[in-house]
């Protein structure tokens, strides 16, 4: 934080689980029940394929790779994170699903290495080991010291926001739930008595007012209020007119900027009445390097979001973006090339903002409202 504005660092999908597990100096059971792979040392063989040996074992601090200097210079007064994957030894394997995501407990100081203020849970990976494995993650975090939102022993838990402290006796607060759409199976929906992720069936109006009423019941004046979407599909840059309405009246309720991650690429970006949507972040580690077929998104992008805003209004004054690569399941600075991609991108599917920003030292590219 610096004088009255605060900045809050946010990514996508963090995924340590499968192939990035492999690599970290505790690896836990490979197996896995997918139709193309039963090792999950298969995705770092596909990775080396793609751009030579990876060493193992790897420091915890490994996967983050450059992002953590970024971070580190940055100082953001909270860093939010949607982790997906659960941190599990269950080998309950969630019945119906192709991919189911672990991380042996013995390394979490691979996520502990970034110094997340916040995990947010609801999202469609971390029941992939059912309820005993979701227990089992709720615990290696909190025993950890790390917040988490958006899953919990019951829907009240689920539901409660991350409160993070920050400078001036403000706070941040996170609020996390999930769609359908990204996967999310109803019956993963946390009850009175069953644990469970903050489940919404659907984008609608009243189901957005339902959560702007739980925030204005939690939010104090000066605090920054965070919604965690985990929602929308894969592949598409489009976005539903409902999913934007429904984030639209997340803002006009109290919700001071829209995280929303899924999509294994990004998605549009916009200044709504001068408060931040983000309709996906894109996937920030994981350990899908050598697998093909969208290229074209050029998901092997990663990138790191710093927004800042007023506390006293929630209004954006920017969002600073780093982009970064995944090469050998690490994540390092791109090219001039690619930065110059990306702010193309940027610029057809940003709205609301400023003419892109001339790349900083370090690739970063600086949006601001218009």
């Amino acid at each position: 934080m610096s004088g009255d504005v605060v900045t809050v660092f946010l990514c996508g999908d963090v995924m340590l689980g499968r192939g990035v597990d492999q690599i970290l100096p505790h690896p836990g059971d490979p197996a896995l029940r997918e139709g193309y792979a039963r090792d999950a040392r298969d995705y770092v063989a596909l990775a080396e394929a793609v751009n030579g040996p990876i060493p193992r074992p790897v420091d915890y601090s490994w996967p983050w790779g450059e992002a953590l200097g970024v971070l580190d210079e940055a100082a953001p007064a909270a860093r939010v994170i949607n982790l997906e994957t659960s941190v599990t030894r269950s080998d309950a394997f969630a019945p119906g699903k192709e991919v189911h995501y672990r991380m042996n407990p013995a390394n979490l100081p691979c996520l502990t290495a970034a110094r997340p203020d916040v995990c947010v849970l609801a999202n469609n990976h971390v029941l992939d080991f059912d309820r005993s494995g979701l227990q089992e993650t709720l615990d290696t975090l909190t025993g950890g010291g790390l917040r988490t939102a958006g899953a919990g022993r019951d829907a009240d838990a689920a539901r409660r926001p991350a409160v993070v402290p920050v400078e001036g006796g403000r706070r941040v607060l996170v609020f996390s739930f999930g769609l359908p759409s990204s996967g999310i199976h109803r019956t993963w929906a946390a009850g009175e008595d069953r644990s469970g992720v903050a489940f919404v069936a659907g984008p609608s109006q009243a189901a957005a007012w339902e959560w702007a009423v739980r925030v204005q019941q939690a939010k104090r004046p000066g605090d920054t209020v965070v919604a965690s979407v985990h929602w929308g599909p894969n592949w598409s840059y489009g976005v539903s007119r409902a999913e934007t309405a429904f984030a639209h009246t997340l803002l006009d309720g109290g919700v001071d900027i829209v995280h929303g991650h899924s999509a294994h690429h990004p998605r549009g970006l916009e200044v709504y009445r001068g408060k931040l949507l983000i309709h996906g972040c894109g996937d920030f580690i994981d350990d899908y390097e050598g697998i093909t077929g969208y290229e074209h998104y050029r998901d092997d992008l990663r990138l790191l979001y710093l927004v800042s805003v007023e506390p006293d209004t929630g209004r954006l004054q920017d969002v600073r973006i780093t982009p970064l690569q995944a090469h050998q399941m690490r994540l390092r600075h791109i090219s001039s090339e690619d930065s110059r991609w990306l702010q193309r991108l940027l610029g057809r599917i940003a709205t609301g903002f400023q003419a892109c920003a001339a790349s900083e030292p370090g690739g970063t590219l600086t949006l601001r409202p218009a």
